[in-house]
């Protein structure tokens, strides 16, 4: 099939694509409330009508941002979509236990369960340009279908107006609606410290953002540390005025679950263990330098590997960020 450009017309493209592929069927999507899945899910509906699409959201209990949970549902609503809720944190501790795992949780976890919910549905993702699926994944595979794979997010903003859509932002920047435990950048052994760290930390800095009025284009908090300690790196872009750092560190530094607190304030080399697995995989240490870790940080990175011969990390884990 030949996708169209933005200039002729994508969205109308699309929605004629859709019809074709799903053939008068029912679908499912998965369904964030962000920015690609509510284009695939109006898509979806001016091609197959409302009654034939089902939004299908896995929620991932503290590591949803507390503002996503109200969005998915005004989302639905401004859609006219019907929206079904699952429950993935349990899950999520048994992926990240051996290190983080963010493709793994969207395969098994995310699309496993929205596939198993669709009963039979073809299922329709959000996946594009901009994740690992639409750099390496395939377009429609195994009951899923993916309309926005070849595109990117100016394209996609643009139908997004196209189709008269309103998202908010829900998490960190406006092109992640995300979830906190991606920041937490080790495994995930004890929920009760690593994962309270993590999601505490990342809600705690969106509210003093929002409270002293501060736009942020990116804004984070990284767990790195070795397991006993949780050391929070604060990402924020454009920098932030030095008053609002000392807000930002003064609440955190409340959070019992963390052990020091920094700002990211320039270029820093990680210190990374890498599993077996992975120190033997040189596309795969590419991969996480540049496509995971990279984009979230507000300055330039450098990782300094460090292989481990330990089974039980499965990915990764950095100690450390040195300033250079």
């Amino acid at each position: 099939m030949r996708i169209p450009t933005a200039g002729s017309g994508l969205a109308g493209g699309l929605i004629n694509e859709i019809r074709e592929v799903a053939a008068g069927a029912p679908v499912a999507v998965a369904f964030s409330g962000g920015l690609d899945s509510s284009v695939v899910a109006a898509l979806a509906r001016d091609a197959l009508g409302a009654a034939n699409v089902l939004l299908v959201t896995v929620n991932m209990g503290q590591y949803a941002y507390r503002r996503g949970n109200a969005i998915v549902l005004e989302m639905a609503e401004q859609l006219g979509l019907q929206q079904r809720c699952l429950l993935g944190q349990a899950r999520q501790h048994a992926v990240q236990r051996g290190g983080p795992a963010c493709n793994r949780c969207a395969r098994e976890i995310k699309l496993g369960m929205v596939k198993a919910a669709a009963q039979g549905r073809q299922v329709l993702t959000g996946s594009n340009r901009s994740d690992t699926w639409g750099q390496r994944g395939l377009r429609i595979h195994d009951g899923y279908y993916s309309p926005l794979l070849d595109l990117d997010k100016p394209q996609i903003r643009e139908m997004a107006g196209e189709l008269g859509l309103e998202i908010p932002r829900i998490g960190e920047h406006w092109g992640r609606e995300g979830c906190k435990l991606k920041h937490l950048l080790k495994p995930l052994i004890n929920p009760n410290y690593h994962g309270r760290a993590v999601a505490e930390a990342n809600e705690v800095l969106l509210e003093v953002l929002a409270g002293m009025g501060f736009d942020a284009e990116l804004a984070n908090v990284k767990i790195v540390g070795p397991l006993r300690r949780n050391v929070a790196l604060v990402n924020v872009l454009p920098e932030p005025p030095p008053s609002l750092k000392s807000a930002v560190l003064r609440a955190l530094g409340g959070l019992a679950d963390l052990d020091e607190v920094r700002f990211v304030e320039g270029p820093v080399r990680l210190v990374v263990k890498a599993g077996p697995s992975l120190a033997g995989d040189a596309a795969g240490r590419y991969w996480v330098e540049h496509g995971r870790l990279a984009p979230d940080f507000a300055h330039p990175i450098e990782v300094e590997w460090k292989p481990s011969a330990d089974g039980r990390l499965r990915t990764f884990h950095v100690l450390d960020a040195i300033p250079l």
